[in-house]
């Protein structure tokens, strides 16, 4: 395909360049070029994409067999990009997020759950839920069925920017007694971001619009099985000390809240890792072994180092207090 993607140098927007570099797509780049260099064999165009003159003069009359945008701010942004393209592209695809259901979520609820509030010409990116779901409106009032929402789950594997498997291999790799978020059994759903971008690159090849909960299939793994199989990819020595909820809560410790396992509000929330996903399995959604998107994370966290957290996520602190550790360790 000739494909645009709108950013591309960080988490989903870097494994959909990759990947679409890796399958033989024409790619093309559009982002402001302060981050990251453009990806060997893709050709990047350069502009802020808050400027909507500043797009159309670098997009040019040129055009794509599709799309795929990754903005997760102001939604007039994803507007202005989707009206531009809107006949100059045969799909547009944008990463959303499970964000955009009501809170709280239903159980096993698919794409019909109750949505947040949204506008398509907002400048306001401080509500990330209303955001996203903005930007899904204005991808659809552009190109209708030729859009595909992908809402995704809790996104991991190389390149995250979010700070939850970066963390955790950093804080395995001390080594020692380790409070884990427990029970160990608790289940977690999630998405490689690697899968995601393939997924969506097949879906704009095949035509394929609509709305879609993105994210493994619910139960397929644990906590326990996530920070096990970290352990054993790594080979760090490291012991997993599993502290209930209800100390963790006691103390004032936030670990767990990383992976959406409890809340403040609500130490034991549903809907969070049990997303009915059977409309992207049904479209050909396939996920990679937990092993394989560990192994890779920490290839990438040894080849390039840790990476610069995104302006929204939360501070490595915000998860470790080594004081509150220290007394759960004892207690434990």
């Amino acid at each position: 395909m000739k494909l645009l993607v709108l950013g591309g140098t960080h988490h989903v927007g870097r494994a959909v360049v990759e990947t679409a570099l890796e399958r033989g797509d024409e790619v093309t780049t559009l982002n402001r070029g302060l981050s990251r260099g453009p990806a060997p064999g893709a050709r990047a165009l350069i502009a802020d994409r808050t400027d909507p003159k500043a797009v159309r003069a670098a997009l040019g009359r040129q055009e794509w067999d599709a799309v795929i945008d990754t903005w997760a701010w102001a939604p007039r942004v994803v507007r202005d990009s989707a009206r531009l393209l809107a006949d100059r592209a045969g799909h547009y695809g944008y990463v959303s997020s499970r964000g955009v259901y009501r809170w709280p979520w239903p159980p096993a609820a698919d794409e019909s759950a109750p949505l947040v509030d949204g506008e398509a010409a907002s400048e306001d990116a401080a509500d990330y839920a209303a955001a996203k779901r903005g930007g899904e409106l204005a991808a659809l009032e552009a190109f209708g069925e030729r859009a595909l929402l992908a809402r995704a789950g809790m996104i991991l594997g190389p390149y995250e920017d979010v700070g939850r498997i970066p963390w955790w291999l950093r804080r395995l790799e001390k080594g020692g007694p380790v409070v884990a978020p427990g029970p160990a059994d608790a289940p977690l759903q999630f998405i490689d971001a690697m899968d995601l971008a393939v997924w969506m690159l097949r879906s704009a090849e095949n035509g394929v619009g609509g709305t879609f909960n993105v994210a493994g299939p619910p139960g397929a793994v644990t906590i326990g099985e996530l920070l096990q199989t970290a352990l054993e990819v790594t080979g760090f020595d490291a012991r997993l000390l599993w502290a209930p909820p209800d100390l963790l809560r006691e103390e004032g410790f936030a670990l767990g809240m990383e992976f959406g396992l409890r809340y403040p509000h609500d130490p034991a929330p549903t809907g969070i890792h049990d997303a009915d996903v059977g409309a992207a399995l049904a479209v050909g959604l396939t996920c990679r072994p937990l092993r394989e998107t560990l192994a890779a994370t920490w290839a990438w966290l040894q080849a390039e180092g840790d990476p610069q957290p995104r302006p929204d996520a939360p501070s490595p602190d915000t998860w470790l207090d080594p004081a509150a550790e220290r007394r759960v360790l004892e207690q434990l």
